[in-house]
């Protein structure tokens, strides 16, 4: 079970997340998680450029290792990138030093202050210990921590292996506003959905005067 639009009382149960950001222009932040992959990401990244667009990808450590090349591909054109964890880790089912464990192995890769946490489930005190772990942990210091941990506005659903490809692109294009956060996967396991709703997506806002922006924090 998943929810396509986050509601209001969730965001308000943890408002040091952040679920959307702050939009007077028409801006929307789409955002990748799970690769490296080495047909998803590509294609991603292609799409991407057609529109000069510039999106977050939240990568897995080990799939950074296995697939170095297309990690720097991403950065090198101009992409945002967080860490997923070394794993993909969830957060419920492992405890906080296992889980700082995930995040601190995944750093050693993946250079950046952006966090997602897999599945989107983390525990309050993990996100108190993950404050505090970033401030004395030399590892993570270097990623110019503290971390931003990013959620989410609209979960497209490509994951979801039972869900149409169409229904796919109108959980996007029925519930996006200016400032959402919109997640993807560049995975195997999404890949017929995204192939198919990503470039709609894209060409769908791009009419409507919206731009593709990363996230970024300093």
């Amino acid at each position: 079970m998943y929810i396509v639009k986050t509601p209001w009382w969730l965001r308000a149960l943890y408002p040091s997340l952040i679920w959307r950001l702050p939009a007077a222009e028409k801006v929307i932040y789409l955002t990748f998680d799970d690769g490296p992959h080495e047909i998803a990401t590509p294609f991603v990244l292609d799409v991407l450029k057609q529109y000069n667009a510039k999106a977050t990808f939240f990568c897995i450590g080990k799939n950074v290792l296995q697939h170095a090349e297309i990690y720097a591909q991403v950065i090198a054109e101009g992409h945002a990138v967080g860490n997923h964890t070394a794993h993909h880790a969830n957060g419920w089912k492992v405890d906080d030093e296992k889980y700082m464990q995930e995040i601190t192995e995944a750093a050693e890769c993946i250079h950046s202050n952006l966090f997602r946490p897999p599945y989107g489930r983390i525990k309050r005190s993990q996100i108190k210990q993950l404050q505090k772990r970033a401030n004395n942990n030399s590892t993570l210091q270097s990623t110019k921590l503290p971390f931003k941990i990013i959620m989410w506005d609209i979960l497209s659903g490509d994951f979801d292996v039972t869900l149409g490809k169409e229904v796919c692109y109108k959980n996007v294009v029925s519930n996006t506003v200016p400032g959402a956060i919109i997640v993807f996967h560049d995975s195997a396991k999404a890949w017929d959905r995204l192939s198919y709703a990503l470039p709609l997506v894209m060409e769908y806002f791009t009419k409507k005067g919206y731009r593709f922006e990363a996230i970024q924090f300093k």
